[in-house]
């Protein structure tokens, strides 16, 4: 079986209820390079699905595609069963609400505290009094392992765990269905990496969530990846669990997870 071959048996392996984000033939370039082409993915719901691929491949490209910050020029992306392009406003509010966002260097703004930093999106889609709000944030302080003093903290006093913990306590502010990591353990020590893969998966199951993380970090998809979704090609050029991806005999695959450095881990 090729490795197209095994993409295109994903496809209809779940059932549609199962899938919880839907990408179909999405094509997305900048100025005369394309990035991604007809690029095909599930997100099943209640997994921590892997993506990878080589740098400058698109694998942050297609997360802000999906969430609407970067155009696409052919496709359809349908999250929680409604199709983005055809979704009214209101529809679009409602969707926005149920997923949650981690970017890469955490993305907190700096003039605001860590507990005014949680309260945005509470801010943006619901009608709560201050008090609320400022439990609420403190409740998700507690649920990430970051102090209740660290609320009253700007960013800029936080080591880069914290600002982490702090960006995800974000994330979780209305209590997602889906929540986008992007390369959530960049940055941190080993020890500081493994103990947020830890979180990640104990809050996947506490809560229930869909995690859709965008990483190189071979602990964590070792440790925490339901399944792993390579990018190659443009396209998403294989996907599975790491058993799969460990016998895969693609060149790029192979290297990545059994080269010389993966080794080494062992």
């Amino acid at each position: 079986m090729t490795v197209v071959e095994t993409i295109e048996n994903e496809d209809v392996s779940a059932p549609a209820e199962d899938v919880i984000l839907a990408v179909r033939d999405v094509s997305v370039s900048f100025g005369s390079k394309k990035v991604l082409d007809s690029l095909d993915l599930d997100v099943r719901r209640g997994e921590v699905l892997g993506f990878v691929g080589g740098s400058g491949t698109g694998k942050s490209v297609l997360m802000r595609s999906i969430l609407g910050l970067v155009p696409r020029q052919s496709g359809r992306i349908k999250v929680f069963g409604y199709d983005l392009d055809g979704a009214t406003e209101s529809q679009r509010l409602s969707i926005e609400r149920r997923w949650g966002v981690l970017f890469q260097q955490g993305a907190l703004f700096s003039s605001l505290t860590v507990k005014q930093n949680i309260q945005v999106p509470m801010r943006e889609h619901l009608e709560l009094s201050p008090q609320l709000m400022d439990e609420l944030a403190t409740l998700k302080l507690e649920l990430v392992g970051l102090p209740q003093d660290a609320g009253d903290k700007y960013p800029s006093e936080l080591s880069g765990g914290m600002v982490k913990r702090a960006s995800l306590a974000r994330a979780l502010a209305l209590d997602p269905d889906l929540v986008f990591l992007d390369e959530p353990t960049s940055g941190l020590d080993p020890i500081g990496a493994a103990a947020f893969d830890t979180l990640i998966a104990n809050l996947s199951k506490l809560l229930g969530l869909t995690v859709y993380m965008v990483t190189h970090d071979l602990d964590s998809l070792h440790s925490i990846c339901d399944r792993i979704a390579v990018l190659g090609h443009k396209k998403v050029w294989a996907i599975g669990p790491m058993e799969e991806m460990m016998v895969n005999d693609d060149p790029w695959i192979k290297s990545y997870f059994r080269g010389a450095r993966a080794l080494k881990r062992v």
